[in-house]
């Protein structure tokens, strides 16, 4: 899921070298948090106009988690 976080980022941004993911561990309720960073000056880049592409991203990242039988949720920090 990392992995998946991780290249759909950096193909959005000009600089790939300044994102990263981080993974909490599962809270109480079995939910995995990953947090995507990216530089502050791309951060429009990810989130987009009215946080379409934001909403976009965590769709397609949920979509694979279900079907892996997991619970995630995406933080963009």
């Amino acid at each position: 899921m990392k992995e998946l976080l991780e290249i759909i980022a950096k193909g959005l941004v000009e600089n790939p070298d300044k994102v990263s993911v981080t993974v909490d561990e599962p809270n109480e309720n079995g939910v995995t948090v990953y947090h995507l960073h990216v530089d502050e000056e791309e951060m429009g880049r990810v989130i987009g106009k009215q946080g379409r592409i934001a909403k976009a991203i965590r769709t397609v990242v949920k979509a694979r988690a279900t079907k892996d039988g997991e619970k995630i949720q995406v933080d963009i920090d």
